[in-house]
């Protein structure tokens, strides 16, 4: 849920239309400052009803006009996204910290401090390229609004169709083919990469020193699984709200890129120039858009993941080791 009132949000400032002229969309009676009654039908929302004001609004009007389970749109394609993006993501940080650190120890002292950063953002970039187009689905899953009596809103398989069967409207014809195949799969990847390798760069150069200073307070030279699940639960939901925090523009304008329905506009959209139009027309106020909810999602989610791999980690080793 916290995902879908970031998204929303941003998407709202980006100017998908939150105002349904569908007749399933009725207003409640204590939602009606203003609204219309139509002939036959009980009283339409005023456009205020439809207009989300921060992350309560946003869970409560998305319960009653869309229904509660909408609250959680996109679950399935996050979940499937969140396989193989944490099953790339994190043994690769691992082997390429462990390489990093052993090449600096024996050839460039000067390195070691900066291998978390080099790790997480390489294999950063790997997990983000291999996955965007279930993260490209998720986004639009999200992002736009079903009525709650409509026909069953497309899953993450029908969206991703839809993006591949995208066509450019008959006033610009000429753009017909570079519009078409597979690469609209990966639509918005230039602003994921933005968003993600410096989300990962800082999250692992806080979390890691944090974590070692953590697993000394609490373990000492002794650990057990309830031990490293605490240090690294706490060190990952610091790492977390830091880094989705500063990184917060740069998840603005991968949503606004994602969403954009307009293949001719997609292909001319980059990260720079999104955050240039966001920042003359909304100011600072726009580039942080969905900052809470996102910061709110990051610092539990990472804790979770990391102490999950940890203590994952921490028991195959034991066993390993008493064979």
């Amino acid at each position: 849920p916290l995902d879908v009132a970031k998204t929303r949000l941003q998407a709202q400032a980006a100017g998908v239309v939150y105002n349904p002229i569908w007749s399933d969309f009725r207003c409640y009676p204590w939602c009606n400052p203003g609204g219309l009654k139509l002939s036959g039908l009980g009283p339409s929302c005023s456009p205020e009803c439809f207009q989300y004001r921060g992350t309560m609004d946003v869970f409560s009007k998305i319960a009653r006009q869309e229904g509660i389970f909408r609250l959680w749109r996109g679950t399935a394609a996050s979940l499937a996204l969140a396989v193989p993006t944490v099953g790339i993501y994190l043994p690769s940080y691992d082997l390429l910290r462990n390489w990093i650190e052993e090449y600096s120890d024996h050839s460039y002292p000067k390195l070691r401090p900066y291998a978390p950063l080099i790790a997480g953002s390489i294999a950063r970039s790997l997990a983000c390229i291999t996955c965007s187009p279930i993260e490209l689905a998720r986004t639009r899953m999200q992002a736009f609004k079903q009525s709650s009596g409509g026909a069953k809103p497309p899953g993450m398989w029908k969206t991703m169709l839809g993006v591949l069967s995208s066509r450019q409207s008959i006033s610009h014809p000429e753009n017909l083919q570079t519009t078409r195949g597979y690469h609209l799969l990966w639509t918005g990847m230039g602003a994921q990469l933005a968003r993600d390798v410096p989300f990962s760069a800082i999250c692992w150069m806080v979390l890691e020193p944090t974590r070692r200073h953590l697993l000394g307070l609490l373990a000492g030279e002794q650990s057990n699984a309830a031990v490293i699940m605490g240090a690294n639960f706490s060190a990952g939901f610091i790492a977390g709200v830091i880094s989705s925090g500063a990184t917060c523009p740069l998840d603005v304008a991968k949503t606004r890129r994602q969403i954009e329905k307009d293949p001719a506009r997609v292909l001319s959209m980059n990260t720079r120039r999104i955050l240039l139009e966001v920042w003359r027309n909304e100011g600072i106020n726009g580039l942080f858009r969905g900052a809470g909810p996102r910061m709110a999602r990051a610092g539990p989610s990472v804790g979770i993941v990391v102490s999950s791999y940890e203590v994952v980690k921490h028991i195959m080793h034991r066993k390993h080791a008493e064979l």
